[in-house]
């Protein structure tokens, strides 16, 4: 069981950007992303011993972290949402980068108006995942894939436009 657990906390330690970088994308509140930080590490754990292709840990993480915030998103009607992204504690280089950057600030504000699907497959390709991989994670079919990350760059760059003249 130690064992287990030191392999764990490894895995933890080198894929935590991807939790911190999905919870931004879902949640706007610095609580609601600290809660559903903790939830998505636990929902990991739970998982990790019937994990069976230990290669692919990202794709698994971006898919635990993806559906578990969507689950809390589902049974928690009441999270409330703020206009902008606040500041955060220093906890992930990635999250402090996105929050001092105004552009990536708009970005993900953009990001917030699209359904909780499109979110995810927009945050994969931002990652530079495959249409492939993003299938997989997310669970769709490959050219439906396409067809979503083409709708959402629409919508995105008309909520790029709408936060821009809202200034």
């Amino acid at each position: 069981m130690e064992s287990l657990k030191k392999e764990f906390l490894e895995i933890l330690s080198n894929y935590q950007g991807i939790i911190y970088k999905v919870s931004l994308v879902y949640f706007k509140s610095k609580t609601d992303r600290e809660d559903n930080f903790q939830e998505i590490v636990y929902q990991l754990w739970k998982s990790y011993p019937k994990l069976k292709n230990k290669n692919s840990i990202g794709s698994w993480t971006y898919a635990v972290s993806i559906n578990t915030s969507i689950s809390r998103i589902k049974k928690e009607k009441k999270i409330e949402y703020q206009e902008n992204v606040p500041e955060l504690p220093d906890k992930s280089n990635i999250i402090d980068e996105i929050t001092k950057n105004e552009s990536l600030q708009l970005l993900v504000n953009a990001i917030y108006n699209l359904d909780e699907i499109d979110k995810s497959i927009m945050l994969l390709y931002l990652e530079e995942k495959s249409y492939d991989e993003i299938a997989e994670i997310i669970g769709v079919s490959k050219s439906n894939v396409g067809v979503r990350i083409n709708r959402a760059k629409k919508i995105l760059k008309q909520n790029l436009k709408n936060l821009n003249h809202g200034k």
